[in-house]
């Protein structure tokens, strides 16, 4: 938006914003005399409100001074005079294997600058922010409110969580106060701190509209959703309640123009710490893990499964030789209590299973049937993303986001080789440029030939596998990041 246009549309609003609030008095939009024949009815107006308005100027007076922006710096590859490639992820190996036909992609790359938001957690430095806020940076620079900048050092980030930390090298800063989303109230004030599009320290408010929200792409995050206005920038900063304190990180929107539509989401601070902690004393987070794809439970299932109400966890899927598995845990089964701890919603049992230390023994109560039983789990290790989701249960490759199905015998005729057809392509998988339609003919050099095959070479897969893809005549070896990267 080009700068004239920006302010004419500030102007504006601030126009409509006089008008509807009813603020003539205060303007100078109305003649004296009008302003002052309207006094009594602004006055009768305040008068009959049941309650004031909260004031927010103390918050951000404190806080304030310890909310930063964050500039990033990464490389990216350039695309030119190639329309029938646009849209092409440019860190896609397809992007680069169109490279031979001549003038289709130029060789080179352009630094490209992002910017995001965090907050200051220890005076010597310690900064909060997003994951994807920092995601592939091979420069992080944190600005102050006092203009002062310094290079920053990735503690750790932990893209489960979309969660990172920073460090710059000062001390005597400003910091936040922690607080917890435990006890927040869905419609209780609260207000977010940031630099949206670049506006550095700007101030929004709004209402908790929700808690434990999951989201598509959120494989276990409770998220607190609120109608705190957030757009690009904001992300990483701090969502603040009515006593000062950090309830949560703001992380996502939902939008269908880029913008902010009244739907935002923020990472708990309670989990925010755990991983901070983590992140801090060991560079990496651990996670327990069930081996069970659940699904919500509404009033059809629950009919179905001979619940009074619907609520828990339902059981779509065990992992085999899983933590689950090995505890009797069966498809069908409805997780009601995890630990002790009622699951009112499928979306808080993921959350609650990846904090249990890997190796702990934990006690389920369960649903099987109509009958109540209970069953005690060791408690394994998360070693991808996954953790209890509810993903389809056709989608068996959940942490490469492929479904696939062998080749039929007239398809093994045509083509001449074994492989397996990419049904579906989400997560990784898609990112990397793998279609539906795709021929998926060896993974990491190893031929495939069957889905148990494949499923059992994720398995033990790190965090990149080279699939070898077919499509139409050509082939190609496809790098897959198994991390993932958030939006």
């Amino acid at each position: 938006m080009k700068p004239k246009v920006l302010v004419r549309s500030l102007i504006a609003a601030g126009v409509i914003t006089a008008v509807g609030a009813g603020a003539f008095s205060a303007g100078h939009w109305l003649p004296q005399e009008a302003a002052a024949a309207n006094a009594p009815v602004a006055v009768a107006s305040t008068s009959t409100a049941s309650a004031p308005l909260p004031d927010f100027t103390g918050i951000v007076d404190r806080n304030g001074p310890a909310v930063v922006n964050i500039s990033v710096t990464h490389e990216v590859k350039t695309a030119a005079a190639a329309p029938q490639f646009q849209g092409l992820d440019r860190n896609s190996p397809f992007f680069e294997f169109f490279r031979q036909f001549p003038g289709a992609v130029p060789h080179g790359g352009v630094p490209e600058r992002g910017m995001g938001s965090g907050f200051i957690v220890s005076p010597d430095g310690v900064i909060l922010t997003n994951a994807h806020v920092i995601d592939d940076a091979t420069e992080v620079t944190v600005r102050l409110t006092d203009r002062r900048e310094f290079r920053a050092k990735v503690i750790g980030s932990d893209k489960p969580s979309d969660v990172a930390v920073l460090k710059i090298d000062a001390t005597g800063l400003p910091t936040v106060k922690l607080g917890s989303s435990t006890n927040e109230k869905v419609g209780e004030w609260v207000l977010a701190i940031g630099s949206p599009y670049g506006f550095e320290n700007s101030v929004t408010s709004g209402i908790v509209s929700a808690k434990s929200r999951s989201l598509p792409d959120g494989t276990y995050i409770p998220f607190i959703q609120t109608d705190v206005a957030v757009n690009p920038g904001n992300s990483g900063g701090p969502l603040f309640n009515m006593k000062g304190e950090v309830i949560g990180i703001n992380a996502q929107i939902f939008t269908h123009t880029g913008g902010y539509q009244g739907l935002s989401f923020a990472v708990p601070i309670d989990l925010a710490v755990k991983v901070r902690d983590q992140l801090q004393q060991f560079g990496k987070v651990s996670r327990g893990r069930l081996g069970v794809t659940i699904q919500e439970v509404n009033q059809q299932l629950a009919d179905s499964f001979g619940l009074k109400r619907p609520s828990g966890a339902l059981v779509a899927a065990v992992e085999d030789n899983g933590p689950a598995a090995k505890a009797g845990i069966k498809a069908g089964d409805v997780i009601l209590k995890f630990n002790g701890q009622a699951i009112s919603s499928s979306a808080e049992l993921p959350a609650q299973v990846a904090d249990v230390k890997p190796g702990t023994k934990a006690t389920l109560e369960l649903s099987r049937n109509g009958s109540p039983k209970e069953v005690e789990v060791t408690v394994g290790e998360l070693k991808s993303e996954k953790v209890a989701t509810a993903d389809s249960v056709n989608q068996e490759h959940g942490r490469l986001g492929l479904a696939v199905r062998p080749l039929n015998p007239e398809e093994r005729q045509q083509v001449g080789s074994k492989g397996l057809v990419v049904e579906e392509a989400s997560g990784p998988a898609a990112r990397a440029g793998i279609q539906p339609g795709d021929l998926l003919l060896a993974v990491n050099g190893t031929p495939i030939q069957s889905v148990e095959q494949l499923r059992a070479l994720v398995a033990k897969s790190g965090k990149t596998m080279a699939l070898l893809i077919q499509r139409d005549d050509g082939k190609i070896f496809v790098p897959v990041d198994l991390g993932g990267k958030q939006g």
